[in-house]
C-alpha cells in the first residue's frame, strides 16, 4: 500500500521536478525506477527514499544554464555526467569517511537555503501559470539581471500577452489539490489533477485554445550509456558537482537521521553515501539526472505505513509499468498542470514556521537563515549554497570561540558541584578556583583562556584577595590542538609568576596523551594531575592543612596555621 501510494503521490511530483532541471519531462519518472531500486538494495536506512528533488534540480538548472538548451540532448548529456560527477564525490566521500560533512551545514541554514529555493521555484512558474513567455532578466545600471528577481520582473512585463484558458487551467488544479489536502493528505490531489487535465484536454482539444500541452512523450525504458563528454565540459561542471555533493550529503543524511531517531533504528551515514552514490551512477547511466534522499517522499511513506525499503521497490515496478504502457496519454497535459504543481512545491518549500521559530528563540540564527535565503533567490543557488557553509561554519566558530566557562562550587545535594557563571571575584573556596572550560580548547579560542585565567589572577591579587590554587576541569575538553598547549604553557608561567599553583582535574583519557605528548604533565607536574574534582579540592585542603598550599580557609587572618 505504502509503495502505491508513493507512486501516486511522486510521479506527478518527479514531473515537475524535470521541469525545474530543464529536462523532458519523461525522464523525471526514470529517477524514480533504477536509482529507487539501487539505493533500496545498497543504503544504509530502512525509511529513505531517493529519487529527483526540487533543490537539487534548481542547483542542476542554475549550474547548467548557459552550457546547453534546456531539454535539448546536449542538456540531457551534461545532466547525465553531473549526476556521475556527484556519485563520484559520494563514492570518495565514503572511502575516506567524510560523511560527518553533512554536521557542517547547520539546521538552520538548511531553512533558509530551503526556503530561498521555494521562493525560487515559485518565481520561477509564474509565466507557465499565466501562459506568457518567460522572461529572461532586466536591465539596472547597465547590467542585465538574470537572476530570480530580474527574469521575474521581465516575465510580469509580457502580462499583455496573458492565456486566460491557461490561467483557468492553473487555477482549477491549484484548488484541486489544496481541496484535497483540506480533506485528507492521503488523497493524491496531484495525480488527480495530472489524469483529470489530461481528459479535460483530449476531450476539448485545449491546444485549440491556446492551452500549452506537452506533445509527444517517448514510452518504454530508459537507455543506458555513458554520457560522452570532453575535459572541457568536466571542468565546467565541477563547481555544481561539489554544490551538489554537499546538498545531497546534508538532505539525505538529516531524513535519514531523523527518521531513524524516530523509530529507534540504526543507520550508518557512510553505508549510505554508497548507496546514494550507487543511486547516482544508476541515474547517469539511464539518461536523466541527479537524484536526493527526498524529505517528501521519504513522507509519503511513512504516512502511508512504509517502514522498510519493500516500498520504494514497489514503486519502482509501478513507474515502469507506466513507462511501459501508459505515457500516450501524457501528450495531453498542459503545461500549464506541471506549472501548478512546481508552483505549489516551492510554496510548501517555503518554511514559514520553521523561521518563525528561530526568529523566537534566536534572533542571530535567524538572520543567517535570512541571509541565505535572500543569497538563494538574489543571486542564485550555488552562491546560496557556498554561503550556506561558510555562514554554518561561521555559527560554529562563534558558538566555539567563546565556549561557557564557569566557576564550579560544592553543593550540599546532588550532583555534588554545581556551575556559577564565571566571574572574577567567585571561588570554590577561599584561595581556590575550579574553572571550567566549555569545549575544546584550540587555536581560535586559545587566547580567551589565556585572557581570561591571567586576568582574573591578576585581579584577585590586585583586589587582595589572591588565588593560590587555579584547578581547569577539564572534563568538557575534548582535545587540545598545539596553539591550546601553548596557551596552557603561557597561563603555567604567568600563574607561577603570581605563586599560584596550575592544577587540572579529570581530563579525558585522549586529553591526558595529549597533555603527556606536549610535555605539560612534565611541566605541571606529575601531582598536579588529578582523575576527579573531588580528588583535586581534597589535595588542596590537604596542602592547606599542612600548610603547603595556601593559608587555612577556617583559621582567622592574623592566625598562622598550625
Amino acid at each position: 500500500v505504502a509503495g502505491v501510494t508513493l507512486a501516486a503521490l511522486a510521479i506527478p511530483e518527479v514531473m515537475g521536478y524535470a521541469t525545474i532541471a530543464g529536462m523532458p519531462v519523461i525522464t523525471g519518472l526514470y529517477t524514480i525506477v533504477l536509482p529507487v531500486l539501487v539505493f533500496a538494495v545498497l543504503g544504509s536506512s530502512r525509511h529513505l527514499v531517493v529519487g529527483a528533488d526540487s533543490a537539487t534540480a534548481a542547483v542542476m538548472a542554475a549550474g547548467l544554464a548557459g552550457l546547453a538548451t534546456p531539454g535539448s540532448p546536449e542538456y540531457v548529456k551534461l545532466a547525465g555526467l553531473l549526476a556521475l560527477m556527484a556519485a563520484a564525490l559520494l563514492l570518495l566521500a565514503r572511502l575516506v569517511k567524510l560523511g560527518f560533512l553533512a554536521d557542517f551545514l547547520s539546521r538552520t541554514v538548511l531553512i533558509g537555503f530551503l526556503t530561498g529555493v521555494g521562493i525560487q521555484v515559485a518565481c520561477g512558474q509564474v509565466g507557465g501559470l499565466l501562459g506568457v513567455p518567460e522572461g529572461t532578466g532586466v536591465s539596472l545600471f547597465g547590467r542585465t539581471d538574470h537572476g530570480t528577481v530580474g527574469k521575474l520582473v521581465s516575465t510580469l512585463g509580457n502580462l499583455d500577452q496573458i492565456s486566460w484558458s491557461t490561467v483557468a487551467v492553473s487555477a482549477g488544479v491549484i484548488v484541486l489539490i489544496l481541496g484535497t489536502k483540506l480533506v485528507t493528505e492521503k488523497v493524491p490531489g496531484a495525480l488527480l489533477a495530472v489524469v483529470g487535465a489530461i481528459a479535460v484536454s483530449w476531450h476539448w482539444d485545449l491546444a485549440s485554445h491556446g492551452v500549452a500541452t506537452l506533445g509527444t512523450v517517448p514510452g518504454g525504458l530508459p537507455s543506458f550509456g555513458l554520457p560522452h563528454a570532453g575535459l572541457s565540459q568536466v571542468g565546467a561542471l565541477v563547481p555544481t558537482a561539489i554544490s551538489v555533493f554537499v546538498l545531497i550529503l546534508a538532505q539525505s543524511a538529516a531524513t535519514s537521521r531523523a527518521y531513524a531517531a524516530r523509530y529507534n533504528d540504526a543507520f550508518d551515514e557512510n553505508v549510505d553515501l554508497v548507496g546514494l552514490g550507487a543511486a547516482n551512477v544508476a541515474a547517469g547511466l539511464s539518461g536523466t539526472f541527479l537524484v536526493n534522499g527526498s524529505p517528501t517522499k521519504t513522507q509519503m511513506v511513512d504516512g502511508a505505513g512504509g517502514r522498510n525499503q519493500l516500498a520504494q521497490l514497489t514503486t519502482g515496478v509501478i513507474v515502469v509499468v507506466v513507462l511501459l504502457f501508459l505515457t500516450a496519454p501524457l501528450q495531453y497535459l498542459p503545461n500549464a498542470v506541471l506549472a501548478a504543481v512546481v508552483f505549489l512545491i516551492g510554496i510548501e518549500l517555503v518554511d514559514r514556521a520553521g523561521m518563525e521559530r528561530v526568529l523566537k528563540v534566536r534572533r542571530d540564527e535567524f538572520a543567517v537563515a535570512a541571509a541565505t535565503a535572500v543569497a538563494v533567490v538574489v543571486v542564485g543557488v550555488e552562491q546560496g549554497i557556498v554561503l550556506a557553509i561558510v555562514l554554518s561554519v561561521i555559527d560554529h566558530l562563534r558558538n566555539s570561540y567563546r565556549p561557557m566557562s564557569s566557576v564550579m562550587v560544592e553543593s550540599t545535594g546532588e550532583p555534588r558541584w554545581r556551575q556559577l557563571p564565571f566571574d572574577n571575584r567567585a571561588r570554590t573556596l577561599p584561595g581556590l578556583v575550579v574553572y571550567r572550560f566549555g569545549g575544546g580548547l584550540y587555536y581560535a579560542n586559545a587566547n580567551h583562556l589565556v585572557e581570561e585565567l591571567v586576568g582574573m589572577v591578576d585581579d584577585a591579587l590586585a583586589a587582595g584577595d589572591p588565588v593560590r590554587w587555579l584547578c581547569l576541569d577539564a572534563v568538557v575538553i575534548n582535545d587540545i590542538d598545539y596553539s591550546g598547549g601553548e596557551a596552557l604553557r603561557q597561563i603555567h608561567g604567568a600563574l607561577a609568576d603570581h605563586d599560584v599553583r596550575l592544577v587540572v582535574a579529570e581530563p579525558l583519557p585522549q586529553v591526558r596523551a595529549e597533555l603527556d605528548r606536549y610535555g605539560l604533565t612534565e611541566l605541571f607536574g606529575q601531582d598536579a594531575i588529578y582523575p576527579t574534582l573531588s580528588d583535586a579540592v581534597a589535595a588542596f585542603r590537604a596542602a592547606t592543612d599542612t600548610g603547603t598550599g595556601t593559608t587555612r580557609t577556617d583559621a582567622p587572618e592574623d592566625t598562622p596555621p598550625p
